[in-house]
């Protein structure tokens, strides 16, 4: 194959992106063009390269299997990162710079007119960012755990709150700025920050940060986390194509996520977009994996099984299954499969201690032409004073629980579906329980369900299995002696005691929160009025958890999940301010007028074979 090496492609505002282009030799062209655009270095292997093997595959051994079937492969640098010109601001450039690589590429003598995308994380989000411009020549992409369907709900904000693996990602990414690799000085000094440190003194400020050291960084994630309010800011191309849905180009999408993974409403969302707009079939992959670890078959402290992964099980592996979509969507003489939906039902396996220490959750991939997954259905659990999830609506006239939120003393992470917070705070399943190699916690073990600022209901040890598979919501009817206060909630699978966990597991399903100012809208924030019974919606991400006969269902409510979101000062500053912090008085109502219930998508047994 030829390669041309760091070719400066010409920007709109004349910036320049440095671009590495691998064609065919031996073959006639023009050839369909294959791209992927990364901030994380072009040079370098990606992560999504990790095969079974633990080995990863470097840029140009991909180019060399793109090559060989006929394709140009292209991988750009992103504004301002490694050999690219310009300023980086995280993901606000990359619509119009991604239009306009393509608008390039389509001109070259070596291209025939078709290229397809592809890319992990922010990768994707390069691509969906230039595919709501419509773009010159695009006919495919491949969406790997990415690309924002809306950043305010879900990457950047959720539910209201600042999503904070923006803070460690701009702290570790700005060790790799221009900035940083230019002056030993800068990068030595964001080695020597302490990032824990820093977290136990937000919200930041400006030159009062880990970030000082490199400006446009700080900048870009204070005003993140200042704009709280769903307007202008947030309706960008870049990240939020929800508002761009109509302007998206009729092609075939592979998209795929995880369940522990950031981006699971974004993925869903999006799918969705393209499976009711286009005429092409469109396929959706969703893995029980944390982001991106597609042939690991663990997340934190559980185990799905040997099956649980992507090479040898849902295609031969990762790389092949790429070069098969665009063989199929860029290339004239093959043919699209039909559209396709495989999901990893989560559970069903022994529950016992595997030779590493992990709860074997087991599980396997359900298959369909469609998500929702046919005959799926909706179920309501209520919440009572007896701390217990029924089917049955409370009959009390007035029954409520309360508890005390302090935002000096946050409810901790422990694990879920997020990314990039290392080293700080991690994503996965674990038992809920307040160790001490996690930040935040107490670090003395003892169940979350047992602090005095959770509130935890759970059903009666199943009589059959459970099979919750699709959207959770939780309606809760509230009251707080605060002007502004959060609300978490946290779907638990809840193992009875055995031999190899005494006390049993209670592990981690989904989680999702709800910032009261944006109770009834997220453009026109409202203050609450003490004592004042509202209701708040908290939808988490969709899940597929199939909880075992004797397990227990379990949602724990409470008013913080930090350092996965910010805290909220409970006193109704603006965002990113917390000048007068206050402990909150919060209310549950669990009445008959005022019922707040869980609301599962709950799919029968005799809808899944073998179960």
């Amino acid at each position: 194959m030829q390669m041309l090496h760091n070719q400066m492609i010409p920007m709109r505002d004349g910036i320049h992106l440095a671009t590495d282009i691998y064609l065919p030799q031996g073959l006639e062209g023009p050839f369909p063009v294959v791209i992927e655009r990364t901030p994380y270095d072009k040079s370098k292997p990606s992560r999504s390269e990790k095969q079974l093997d633990g080995q990863h595959i470097s840029r140009e051994q991909m180019a060399a299997r793109f090559t060989a079937q006929g394709f140009a492969a292209i991988f750009q640098d992103c504004r301002g990162r490694y050999s690219s010109e310009g300023v980086f601001i995280k993901y606000t450039a990359e619509g119009e710079d991604g239009f306009d690589t393509l608008a390039w590429i389509v001109k070259q003598p070596w291209c025939n007119g078709k290229v397809g995308s592809m890319g992990l994380s922010y990768a994707a989000h390069t691509q969906l960012a230039m595919a709501c411009l419509s773009p010159p020549g695009l006919c495919s992409m491949v969406l790997d755990s990415g690309g924002f369907a809306n950043a305010y709900q879900c990457g950047i904000r959720q539910g209201g709150a600042f999503e904070l693996k923006q803070a460690t990602w701009a702290w570790r990414q700005a060790k790799e700025s221009p900035a940083a690799l230019a002056d030993p000085q800068i990068r030595e000094a964001l080695e020597q920050e302490d990032i824990h440190h820093w977290f136990s003194r937000m919200p930041w400020q400006p030159g009062q940060s880990p970030l000082r050291h490199v400006p446009e960084y700080e900048t870009y994630v204070l005003d993140q986390w200042a704009q709280g309010t769903f307007g202008s800011y947030w309706k960008k191309p870049g990240i939020y194509a929800e508002g761009h849905y109509e302007r998206l180009p009729d092609i075939p999408v592979l998209f795929m996520s995880s369940w522990y993974d950031a981006y699971v409403s974004s993925t869903l969302a999006n799918y969705a977009a393209f499976h009711n707009s286009s005429t092409r079939p469109q396929h959706l992959i969703m893995g029980p994996w944390l982001h991106g670890d597609r042939n690991i078959s663990h997340s934190g402290d559980v185990e799905f099984g040997p099956n649980a992964t992507f090479d040898g099980q849902v295609a031969k592996d990762w790389l092949s299954c790429r070069l098969d979509w665009f063989e199929r969507s860029l290339k004239p003489a093959s043919k699209i499969l039909p559209a396709s939906v495989s999901v990893f039902l989560m559970g069903g396996g022994s529950g016992a201690m595997d030779e590493n220490g992990r709860l074997q959750h087991g599980g396997r991939w359900l298959h369909s032409s469609q998500w929702p997954l046919p005959g799926s259905q909706s179920q309501s659990l209520y919440l009572n004073v007896q701390r217990q999830l029924h089917p049955t609506s409370p009959t009390e006239a007035d029954a409520h629980l309360d508890y005390y939120a302090d935002p000096a003393e946050p409810v901790p992470t422990i694990g879920g579906a997020l990314t990039s917070g290392a080293p700080v705070f991690v994503g996965g399943a674990f038992d809920q329980r307040e160790r001490p190699d996690f930040f935040g916690t107490r670090g003395d073990n003892s169940p979350l369900a047992e602090r005095s600022d959770v509130l935890s209901f759970q059903t009666e040890p199943l009589s059959e299995d459970l099979i919750v598979a699709g959207a959770v919501q939780i309606e809760l009817w509230i009251d707080s002696d605060a002007p502004d206060t959060d609300f978490t909630a946290k779907l638990v699978d809840v193992y009875p005691p055995s031999a190899d966990y005494p006390e049993g597991f209670a592990m981690n399903i989904t989680d999702g929160i709800r910032r009261c100012r944006y109770r009834d809208s997220w453009e026109q924030p409202a203050l609450m009025t003490p004592g004042e019974r509202v209701k708040v919606l908290i939808e988490p991400f969709a899940t597929c958890n199939l909880f075992k006969q004797g397990h227990r269902v379990r949602l724990d409510i409470a008013s913080s999940n930090f350092p996965h979101f910010d805290v909220n000062p409970n006193s109704g500053e603006a965002e990113g301010q917390a000048l007068r912090p206050q402990t909150a008085h919060n209310r549950v109502h669990l009445s008959r007028d005022f019922a707040s219930r869980l609301i599962l998508s709950v799919l029968p047994a005799s809808a899944v074979p073998d179960c």
